[in-house]
């Protein structure tokens, strides 16, 4: 799986095994950060949590630099990596779609299973709004294609559409994750909410 795979073919059973612990190593992680706590989610759209913002970009940082280290010493070839096809308009109906789940629920898929996984009642439901949206998405799909597949645009890297070399935009990238938590630490600050926080 990944890099390792240049080192050594592995079977299906050990790429599948490698990525079920990746994902258990995940699943422990979000709940570690707090992420099964929906007030703490909800904290990041109301400004007295931003916890979110910054574990979730650091992640895309260290991911952007360390692939591109990988690459540079040979051991991950990029152009294998997948890159999701894009769909403008969709990205923007699902965004805002997603984004009012978010607010109203406290969880994304992710962290939501990272609660239910501790026994939180209100995960439950929240994905259980989740699946019988996606049964909802799936009966109505040949009624909204257009919209779906609406502004195909193809597999698009940012740095590409940008015009950018991935390390320039790399750059571009951390300067603007040190100027996001610089003015996340003011928020909180601005928005202190100590009747929330204090129960995390």
């Amino acid at each position: 799986m990944g890099p390792l795979s240049l080192i050594a073919e592995f079977p299906e059973w050990l790429n599948l095994l490698i990525g079920f612990l990746i994902g258990i190593g995940f699943g422990f992680a979000l709940e570690q950060a707090g992420f099964s706590s929906s007030r703490k989610l909800a904290g990041m759209f109301y400004g007295y949590d931003t916890t979110v913002l910054k574990v979730f970009f650091t992640a895309a940082i260290v991911a952007l630099v360390g692939s591109q280290l990988l690459s540079f010493f040979g051991l991950l070839n990029l152009n294998l990596v997948y890159v999701n096809p894009y769909y403008l308009t969709a990205t923007l109906v699902g965004g805002v779609i997603m984004g009012a789940g978010f607010i109203m629920g406290g969880f994304c898929p992710g962290t939501g299973l990272s609660a239910l996984s501790i026994g939180k009642i209100d995960a439950l439901f929240f994905l259980v709004g989740g699946m019988a949206g996606a049964f909802i998405f799936a009966e109505t799909y040949p009624f909204i294609e257009a919209i779906a597949a609406g502004s195909y645009k193809g597999p698009v890297k940012v740095n590409e559409w940008l015009g950018l070399t991935p390390g320039i935009f790399t750059l571009i990238l951390i300067v603007a994750a040190i100027a996001m938590f610089w003015m996340a630490e003011k928020a909180e600050k601005r928005f202190v909410r100590p009747e929330i926080t204090s129960e995390f």
